[in-house]
């Protein structure tokens, strides 16, 4: 929920972190202060993420509304004492927060009206819409305009805005997001008002596409990597692919996909140096995708993800046909991604080659992709299932 810079592993034995820093700012009636000290910390042997440092070398912060209650003055279950903290996120990627303390018109307003049932808890938050209406509403809204328009020809939105025809026959996820007015980027954030859409029409769906950071692939690249584990196809072209399980070794690639530093019975990170791996027989690291570089694409953008099924025509022009209802996953941690994996439902399914192999002007392609099947899906979301619009 909160954007968050890269993720930094802290090893210190048992108490191993991971910390993200935040750009944090308190904001009140004649001021505002960034803390330059808040942070995001993630100790995976709870697992537990806390909020720290928000108050460090700030002097107009409401430091004397946030010590801790003396022992004597706590409720019999310290339950809430009736200060309420307020969080918004900005689209420049700013956390702004609020407090205001027990006796304040403004908390009292908000335990009125949450008590009325006003507004709908999300894990330890409550969350208060803008424009009348939550993000969900708003996209169940664009996705019953864009289903009733019936076919809609193939399209992909530029960098800058402008509607342009995608030709290719892979459109649907294109399609779809310029639809909803999504341009394309690179940032590891969600694509409409906090949710990640995703376009599909078989049985499998892609859930993220990073590149390794470590290993041999990390080291000297995809090209040297898919010259040495990948099998010449003709037209001068060498192809990395196969379907790669945990713990199974890949037959045609020599390689078997491994999860070092998470214990699948308990669900938790016991190694926060810990990674993703493609091993050689002899143990030998090929390729290694770091849990915290994991972390950071598939939390930021997975939070919320909406899962939408299409149909495309076969034999014209490229066009596609948006149904209902939509998967919506919400409410997810990189612990279930990583279980999931270890159960052998999220895999490692690349496509990456080298054209023009023997020539000294070769070129090379990376798609180093993670895969599931739909009906898998649930696994990886407190919140799931179908949706109608």
């Amino acid at each position: 929920m909160f954007p968050f810079r890269e993720v930094e592993a802290t090893e210190k034995g048992k108490d191993s972190t991971y910390k993200a820093k935040l750009d944090f700012h308190w904001i009140g009636k004649t001021f505002s202060e960034h803390a330059a000290g808040a942070q995001l910390i993630l100790y995976p042997q709870y697992p537990e993420v806390r909020l720290s440092g928000f108050l460090r070398g700030c002097t107009q912060a409401p430091n004397e509304y946030l010590r801790p209650i003396p022992k004597e003055a706590r409720l019999f279950n310290n339950g809430p004492d009736g200060r309420i903290l307020f969080f918004g996120i900005t689209r420049e990627g700013e956390t702004l927060a609020y407090l205001a303390h027990a006796g304040s018109t403004v908390a009292k307003e908000f335990r009125y009206r949450n008590s009325q049932g006003e507004y709908q808890q999300e894990c330890v938050f409550f969350n208060l819409p803008l424009l009348g209406r939550d993000s969900r509403s708003i996209l169940l809204e664009r996705l019953s305009d864009i289903r009733k328009g019936g076919w809609q020809p193939s399209i992909r939105l530029s960098r800058t805005g402008e509607v342009v025809p995608y030709k290719a026959r892979n459109g649907g996820g294109y399609t779809l997001e310029a639809l909803l007015g999504i341009i394309p980027n690179g940032r590891s954030e969600p694509d409409f008002m906090g949710w990640e859409m995703k376009a599909y029409s078989g049985s499998r769906i892609t859930l993220m596409t990073p590149e390794p950071d470590g290993g041999m692939y990390g080291d000297n690249g995809v090209k040297a990597f898919v010259r040495k584990f990948g099998a010449p196809t003709g037209n001068d072209t060498l192809y990395f692919t196969g379907t790669h399980r945990v713990n199974n070794r890949n037959d045609k690639t020599g390689l078997t996909l491994n999860v070092r530093g998470f214990n699948p019975t308990r669900k938790v990170i016991e190694d926060v140096s810990g990674a993703v791996e493609l091993l050689t027989d002899t143990g030998h690291c090929a390729a290694a995708w770091s849990f915290g570089d994991l972390m950071v694409g598939w939390n930021k953008k997975h939070a919320q993800a909406a899962y939408v099924p299409y149909e495309s025509e076969k034999e014209g022009e490229p066009s596609y046909l948006y149904l209902s209802p939509a998967l919506l996953g919400e409410g997810t941690d990189f612990n279930r991604y990583l279980a999931a994996m270890c159960e052998g439902l999220v895999i490692f399914d690349p496509g990456s080659k080298v054209m023009n192999a023997s020539d000294s002007k070769s070129t090379v392609k990376a798609r180093s992709q993670f895969r599931m099947s739909v009906r898998h899906l649930g696994k990886l979301y407190q919140k799931f299932g179908p949706v109608e619009f």
